[in-house]
C-alpha cells in the first residue's frame, strides 16, 4: 500500500472507532443498568437483542442500496452523514430516561441510528483498497476500533464512576467528532479506486443476497462468523454481571479488564493483518479460533481477577487473527458492484449471533449459574473451526 493509501485508511478508522467506542459502552454498561430493574439474566440478554432485529433487517437493505445509488457525496456517505448524528443525538438522550419502558425506546432509537450507517461506513475499505491489501487495511481500521475499545473500557468505567451517564455523553461526542474527521477527508467519488453509478445493479432483479447464500461456501463463512460472534458476544454482555455477581468485584473493575483484551487486539490488530496477507485469512482465522478455544477452556477454572487479565491478553491476540481477517475474507468473494450487499450480509450474520447469544447464555446462566459461562463460549468457537475448515478458496 502506498502511504497515501494508509493515511486514508486511517482516517476511514474514525468511523470503526466511533462504532467501537459505543458498542463498547453499550455492552459493558447497559446489562447493568436493566439488572436495576430486572432479576433475570434471560430477560436482560432479550432486551439486549432487541436492536439486532432490526439491524438484522435495515443492514443488508442499506448494504444493498448504497451498492446502487449515486449521490453528489457518492454512495455510501448519505447514509453516514444520516446515521451517525442521529446515533449521536440518542447516545445524549439514553442516559436521561425517567422508567424502564423509556429506556428500552431509547435503545432501540440508538440502535437503528447505528444500522443506517453501520454497513455503508465499513464498505467504503474494500472501495478504496485493492484486494491484495484488503487485510492490512482492514487491520489500520479495527486498530482504530481497538483504540475506541479502550477509550470505552478505560474511560468509560472511570466516568462512570463520576455519572452513569457520563460514558454515553463520551460515546455521543467521540460520534461527531468522527463524523466530522470523514466528512472533510474522505471524498469517496475522488478516493474509490473504481467509482461508477451500478446501473447494472439496479437493474438485476434477483434478490443478490439470497442468491449468494445458496453458495455453500459463502453460507458456510457466515455461519461460521455467527458462531464465532455467539461465543464471544454473550461472553462480553455478561461478563460485567459475572464479575460483580461470581468473582465479587466491581463493576469498574469488571469493565477496565475489557481493556486488557482491546489493548492486546490494538498490539495484534496489524500483525494479524500481515500474517492473514502473507499465510492466508482461512488459515489465520483458524490458528485464531483454536486459541480461543484452549484460552477460554482455561477462564472456566480462573477465579482470580489478575490472572484473567492476563489470559484475556492472549484472547485479544487470538481474536485479532480472526477478526482483521473474517470481514476481507467475506469480501473476497463478492462480485464485482455487490461490496455493500456483501457487507450488509456480513453483518447481518453478526446481527444474528447478537439476537441468539444473550438470551441463550442468560437462560443458561439462570439454570446453572454463572460457573459454565466460558465453556458456552468455547463449544460456539469449536463450531466455528469445523465450518471455517469447510470453505474452500
Amino acid at each position: 500500500m502506498k502511504k497515501e493509501n494508509y493515511i486514508k485508511t486511517f482516517l476511514l478508522g474514525f468511523g470503526f472507532f466511533s462504532i467501537s467506542v459505543t458498542w463498547s459502552i453499550y455492552n459493558s454498561f447497559i446489562p447493568k443498568i436493566l439488572s436495576n430493574y430486572l432479576n433475570s439474566a434471560a430477560i436482560i440478554g432479550f432486551i439486549m437483542t432487541i436492536d439486532n432485529y432490526f439491524a438484522l433487517f435495515i443492514q443488508p437493505a442499506v448494504g444493498r442500496l448504497s451498492d446502487s445509488i449515486d449521490t453528489r457525496f457518492g454512495r455510501r456517505m448519505p447514509f453516514i452523514m444520516i446515521g451517525m448524528p442521529l446515533a449521536a443525538v440518542f447516545l445524549f438522550v439514553l442516559p436521561n430516561y425517567k422508567n424502564l419502558g423509556m429506556l428500552i425506546a431509547f435503545l432501540i432509537l440508538m440502535n437503528l441510528s447505528m444500522s443506517i450507517f453501520r454497513s455503508p461506513v465499513i464498505a467504503l475499505m474494500p472501495d478504496l483498497t485493492p484486494t491484495k491489501h484488503r487485510s492490512k487495511a482492514n487491520s489500520i481500521i479495527n486498530f482504530m476500533g481497538g483504540i475506541g475499545a479502550i477509550t470505552a473500557y478505560c474511560f468509560g468505567s472511570m466516568l462512570w464512576d463520576k455519572g452513569n451517564q457520563y460514558p454515553f455523553y463520551m460515546a455521543g461526542i467521540l460520534m461527531l467528532v468522527s463524523l466530522l474527521i470523514l466528512f472533510l477527508f474522505i471524498k469517496e467519488k475522488r478516493d474509490a479506486l473504481n467509482y461508477t453509478n451500478n446501473k447494472e445493479v439496479k437493474k438485476k432483479k434477483s434478490l443478490i443476497g439470497i442468491k449468494c447464500l445458496k453458495q455453500k461456501n459463502t453460507l458456510f463463512l457466515l455461519i461460521a462468523i455467527s458462531s464465532l460472534f455467539i461465543a464471544y458476544q454473550g461472553v462480553e454482555a455478561f461478563f460485567t454481571i459475572y464479575g460483580e455477581k461470581f468473582l465479587n468485584i466491581s463493576v469498574k473493575s469488571t469493565v477496565f479488564s475489557f481493556t486488557f483484551i482491546s489493548l492486546s487486539f490494538l498490539i495484534f490488530a496489524i500483525p494479524a493483518g500481515i500474517i492473514g496477507t502473507k499465510f492466508g485469512k482461512k488459515k489465520t482465522i483458524s490458528m485464531g479460533i483454536l486459541g480461543l478455544i484452549i484460552c477460554f477452556t482455561s477462564l472456566t477454572f480462573i477465579r482470580n481477577i489478575n490472572l484473567i487479565r492476563v489470559v484475556f491478553i492472549i484472547c485479544g491476540m487470538f481474536w485479532a487473527f480472526i477478526n482483521i481477517n473474517s470481514y476481507p475474507l467475506v469480501i473476497d468473494m463478492a462480485p464485482k458492484g455487490e461490496v455493500g450487499t456483501y457487507t450488509g450480509l456480513y453483518y447481518m450474520f453478526c446481527s444474528l449471533a447478537s439476537i441468539i447469544s444473550p438470551p441463550l447464555l442468560g437462560s443458561i446462566i439462570d439454570l446453572i449459574g454463572y460457573k459454565y459461562m466460558f465453556v458456552y463460549g468455547s463449544v460456539f468457537f469449536f463450531i466455528s473451526f469445523i465450518l471455517i475448515r469447510k470453505v474452500k478458496i
